[in-house]
């Protein structure tokens, strides 16, 4: 009852006190957490605020006031994804908030925070491009290019280290690496807390969300808490797998589970309906076979709900290079880790060409053919690529499944910016 009352004074506070940064306070501690369903259409979190044109001053006093916004939010992944929810990073440090999130979409959409203001986070990690690019390398100011692909930017909640060679112990340094890469953003840091302390709506977002003036620190929490929302939803593979699994399990009953146990049954026809309106080809089929087969057995390193075991792992790619790219071997020292690079997750990756961390592999049927031929030999190869004499057929299918693995990305408002 107590909280009821404090959470019914805290609203009427809110409604009576004119609009202004001030007008917000902190929630009970005992107020519980709003729970949302990530990679949901209907959760609304990275839609922005409503309306249309530049963000104005008043508009983000109105949204600033309005206690929900500041709720931390008790997020759930959705089917498939869900398994992975004992892996989600970052929470417990940067609480995500509707307000946090926001602020983080407007970053990432904001090219004033490259020297030049030509490039955004999204310019290498654009919603139309899989939240890739499909460059074979990254693009920054002045027309510069990297040596790298651009890695995807979404189902980050479930991924620790980040980068291809996980330089960065976090998303949240992630997020600002960037910003202070000559090829990149080209800026620096200072710069870019400059310009945000001298924008109204940027500054009166940080004063409010961290109770703190504009910092670098803020500007990676920010992001960060925005791209931990970019989830996908569920995926026919997802779908297929959960009853491929239950038949497995009751393969011996399966015939008599409607008499034996009416509750199963229904549950199993749920799944099924559920499948057969999301459904993987014949050729998906036989491709998800192969996948986790221990003959071919793609989820050795594709492992886990996000299909990614978030080790490094060379393959060979570019090893023939009179300078190769040594990967995590330049974050740690290690001589094993000589042209290792993180495992990508095999979710919407068809969205996402150019492979491979140099770009080098056009089509997923190319990345298929490179596992089959075993790889680039080197001192350095990974135990787990071999040759494997897939036929023709075999690396269709295989490519059938990974397009299966195909699920909706969540919707995005892209343009609404700060005046």
């Amino acid at each position: 009852m107590k909280q009821r009352l404090s959470y019914l004074v805290l609203i009427i506070f809110i409604a009576l006190t004119p609009l202004s940064v001030q007008a917000f306070q902190e929630p009970p501690a005992d107020v519980t957490f709003e729970k949302v369903l990530l990679g949901s259409k209907g959760s609304g979190l990275l839609l922005g605020i409503s309306g249309s044109g530049p963000i104005s001053e008043e508009e983000i006093r109105g949204w600033l006031s309005q206690f929900r916004n500041h709720t931390k939010l008790t997020v759930e992944l959705p089917l498939g994804l869900k398994k992975a929810a004992a892996n989600i990073q970052g929470l417990q440090a940067n609480p995500m908030t509707r307000a946090k999130i926001e602020l983080g979409r407007q970053l990432y959409f904001d090219t004033r925070l490259s020297s030049d203001n030509t490039i955004s986070c999204s310019s290498c990690h654009s919603v139309d491009q899989g939240f890739s690019a499909t460059t074979q390398f990254g693009g920054g100011v002045n027309g510069q290019t990297g040596n790298r692909n651009s890695p995807i930017s979404y189902n980050r909640i479930v991924s620790g280290p980040q980068f291809w060679d996980g330089r960065a112990g976090s998303l949240e340094d992630q997020a600002i690496g960037p910003i202070a890469n000559p090829i990149e953003m080209g800026n620096t840091h200072q710069n870019v807390v400059k310009m945000l302390k001298s924008n109204k709506v940027y500054k009166m977002q940080f004063e409010t969300i961290f109770h703190d003036a504009v910092s670098i620190e803020n500007v990676g929490k920010a992001i960060a808490a925005f791209e931990r929302g970019i989830v996908t939803g569920p995926s026919p593979f997802d779908y297929y797998d959960v009853v491929a699994k239950f038949e497995k399990q009751f393969a011996d009953e399966l015939e008599f589970l409607a008499e034996d146990d009416a509750d199963t049954f229904a549950k199993y026809q749920a799944m099924k309906r559920k499948s057969n309106a999301n459904p993987m080809s014949e050729s998906a089929q036989r491709g998800y076979q192969l996948f986790f087969s221990k003959e071919v057995n793609c989820a050795q390193c594709h492992s886990g709900a996000n299909l990614s075991d978030e080790k490094y792992h060379n393959l060979g790619v570019g090893m023939a290079s009179e300078k190769p790219d040594l990967g995590r071997f330049a974050v740690t020292g290690n001589e094993a880790d000589k042209g290792a690079f993180k495992t990508p997750t095999i979710r919407n990756v068809v969205f996402s060409p150019p492979y491979m961390h140099d770009g080098s592999q056009k089509t997923l049927k190319e990345v298929v053919q490179w596992y089959n031929r075993g790889g680039h030999a080197n001192p350095h190869l990974s135990e787990n690529v071999k040759k494997l004499n897939l036929t023709e057929q075999q690396v269709d299918d295989l490519v059938e499944f990974m397009k299966a693995c195909t699920g909706t990305f969540p919707e995005i408002e892209t343009g609404r910016l700060p005046e």
